[in-house]
Parts: C-alpha cells; sequence; structure tokens
C-alpha cells in the first residue's frame, strides 16, 4: 500500500508539472506539438540523471515515488503517440516524421547524457 501512495503522490506531482510545461510551451497556432516534445525530452534527462545519482538501484521507495510516479506522471508517451498519429491525419507527414525520430533519438541522447553527467 506504501508503495502505491508514492506511486500515486510522485505521479500527482508529476502530471501537474508536465500540465504547467505543456502551457509554458505550448500554443494553438503553433504546427508542432512543443509542449509534450519538451517534457519528454527534458523526462529522459531527468531519469538518467537520477537513475546514476542511485547507482542504478533505487530503492524501492524511491523508485516508487520518483521513477514511476513523478517521472511516469510527468512524460507523455500516450499524448506523444497521439500527437504523432493527428499530424499524420493532418496530412503533416514530414511534421511527424521529424516529431517522431526527434524524441526517440533526442531522448535516447539525453538519457545517456543526463547518467553521464551526473557520473562526473
Amino acid at each position: 500500500m506504501k508503495h502505491l501512495i508514492l506511486v500515486a503522490a510522485g505521479g500527482a506531482i508529476g502530471s501537474v508539472a508536465r500540465y504547467g510545461m505543456a502551457i509554458l510551451f505550448q500554443s494553438q497556432h503553433m504546427r508542432f506539438p512543443w509542449g509534450t516534445f519538451t517534457v519528454n525530452l527534458l523526462g529522459a534527462f531527468v531519469i538518467g540523471l537520477l537513475w546514476a545519482k542511485f547507482g542504478g538501484e533505487p530503492s524501492a521507495p524511491t523508485r516508487s515515488l520518483l521513477f514511476i510516479g513523478l517521472l511516469g506522471g510527468f512524460t507523455t508517451f500516450s499524448s506523444f503517440a497521439l500527437e504523432s498519429l493527428d499530424l499524420i491525419n493532418k496530412g503533416l507527414w514530414a511534421t511527424a516524421v521529424v516529431y517522431i525520430l526527434a524524441t526517440n533519438l533526442l531522448g535516447l541522447a539525453l538519457v545517456f547524457t543526463g547518467y553521464y553527467l551526473a557520473k562526473l
């Protein structure tokens, strides 16, 4: 039960933070989903950084609160998938391809960057 509460608390904080970032970076008139893009890349960086800080083996409560709850609530892969579909449905194929590739490639790069920066 303790882990469920930690996941819920972290998820609530992460979701509110994601909402704030979306408001900060997104505009209805933009053709590129900057809010979700920014959140996913920042989340990838932070998870790499924290994973390194905890030596790749965070305690169960830390994992529940930060990794599953907070960062799980903060990052938005489901929104990313839906926005990719929406871009394709709108005929914005080039934008969709850039969005999909950039999110995945930069996300992976930032996980490694966060991890290795934390190791310094």
